[in-house]
């Protein structure tokens, strides 16, 4: 479907999002579960996904949370998950930049995963878009997305109100960084960086207030990056 006009470029952007769906309605059921497993009644779980809005760093949150961390180092650890979004809106800023600031601030909340890596591509095919055309289809990736995420949360507190206490969920949390991390591994930049990340997430594991996590994850970015620089001079593929 083109998307010379932003009616069009509004749906193709939906149609590029909604595979996105299967993916994030387990992860927003599973989080539900999870909030309301550690401990927050169904209001906070739902307020929680509404004000982060953030899979990865919500799961990084809850989790220091249930490690009863001081609430400064939960916050800058799920600032830390979260900085990729920082290069995202670097990124988006040449297609994007000239937006109202009412509607840049509306993107910039939005702004995750699913919409960043659907809107380059299409920004990319189609460099002649205008900015109205262009600011819709970033609309049309999350619609079938984000909302889905609030609902899903939603009915994931709704359950774990009902499961008895018995069945600990505990050991759901990593399973799901596993599952979140896996495929974004598609390089040897990427491979390393995870591989030392966990090295010194172990080697840290006694730093107080797990801020074994927040250096694990400054040493992997580091040596990714390293790794990335080191197979550019050698011309390896990245």
């Amino acid at each position: 479907m083109t998307s010379s006009t932003p009616k069009s470029a509004f749906w193709s952007g939906f149609a590029a999002g909604l595979p996105f769906t299967f993916v994030v309605s387990p992860i927003g059921v599973l989080f539900g579960v999870l909030a309301t497993e550690a401990g927050l009644d169904v209001v906070e779980t739902l307020m929680f996904s509404i004000m982060v809005i953030a899979g990865a760093a919500q799961f990084t949150a809850l989790q220091l949370m249930q490690d009863s961390a001081p609430t400064v180092i939960v916050l800058a650890s799920a600032l830390a998950v979260n900085l990729r979004m920082a290069m995202y809106s670097a990124a988006l800023t040449p297609h994007l930049g000239a937006a109202p600031m009412w509607k840049r601030s509306i993107i910039a909340y939005f702004l995750v995963d699913q919409s960043f890596a659907c809107s380059m591509a299409e920004y990319e095919r189609q460099p002649d878009m205008t900015l109205g055309a262009r600011i819709a289809f970033f609309a049309g990736t999350v619609t079938p997305v984000c909302p889905l995420w609030y609902v899903c949360t939603l009915a994931g507190a709704l359950i774990g109100t009902r499961i008895p206490e018995a069945y600990a969920l505990d050991f759901a949390v990593p399973i799901t960084f596993l599952a979140l991390v896996t495929p974004m591994l598609r390089t040897m930049a990427h491979v390393v960086a995870a591989l030392v990340a966990i090295v010194v997430a172990l080697l840290g594991a006694g730093i107080p207030f797990n801020l074994g996590l927040i250096v694990a994850g400054a040493a992997g970015m580091m040596a990714g990056a390293r790794t990335e620089l080191w197979m550019e001079r050698k011309g390896m593929a990245i």
